[in-house]
């Protein structure tokens, strides 16, 4: 058994899903961005009681380390931080865009498309994104990026990319390709507990003491072939 929580605070809804060999158990959403610091410990404690688990039966805590919302990645990595703590179990984190790229392959039924970028909402014309390929394979490393018309040069040359997240939007207003999509792929914890479950085999550990979050804070133009 590998009882792992994972929790993800990074967007504006937040969730959490308790997995058991990387196998979603239990999910709890929360719509209200404003209320994820107040919502998430309740969330836990009502979620592991709805499933029969003891805190102390967890083998490890996952968390989504960023980008995404400042506020929101703290909110996540504290509470996970504590937890590993108090119960001195492993700390597991993983990368906002890279689990919004695994779950958005997973709901992918265009097999034609090879490429997807995450992207999520930074204000302005600004966002968090990266782009990955059907192997989950980075081939356009996590940035924050400034959106101009030619912010994605690989679409001159014949690759269709998929775009999507909350930042997605803003794109599609100045993007003018016809290989370049928007399709609503959904997105939370769950997907979290397939790539932690992954990473606690192999023991790829987060240290609790020196963990942060990845904020990713300087914006240019993106120019990854």
């Amino acid at each position: 058994m590998a009882l792992i929580l994972n929790i993800d605070t990074s967007s504006e809804k937040a969730s959490i899903c308790l997995c058991n060999k990387g196998v979603c158990a239990g999910l709890s959403e929360n719509l209200e961005q404003k209320e994820h610091s107040s919502w998430l410990h309740p969330a836990i404690s009502h979620l592991l009681k709805e499933q029969g688990v003891k805190v102390s039966d967890l083998n490890a805590i996952a968390v989504t380390e960023g980008p995404g919302s400042y506020t929101g990645l703290r909110v996540g990595l504290a509470a996970a931080k504590g937890i590993c703590y108090a119960l001195k179990i492993p700390l597991i984190t993983e990368n906002t865009l890279k689990v919004m790229a695994f779950a958005a392959i997973g709901q992918s039924e265009d097999n034609e498309v090879l490429l997807f970028c995450p992207m999520i909402d930074a204000r302005r014309m600004e966002v968090f994104t990266a782009i990955f390929n059907r192997n989950l394979e980075e081939r356009g490393v996590p940035v924050a990026l400034e959106l101009t018309p030619d912010s994605f040069p690989m679409l001159n040359r014949g690759q269709s990319i998929l775009f999507f997240g909350s930042g997605s939007g803003k794109w599609r207003k100045i993007c003018h390709s016809p290989l370049a999509g928007f399709p609503d792929f959904e997105f939370n914890a769950g997907s979290l507990g397939k790539l932690s479950y992954a990473k606690f085999l192999k023991d790829e550990f987060t240290d609790v003491v020196y963990s942060q979050p990845a904020y990713i804070k300087d914006f240019h133009t993106y120019n990854k072939n």
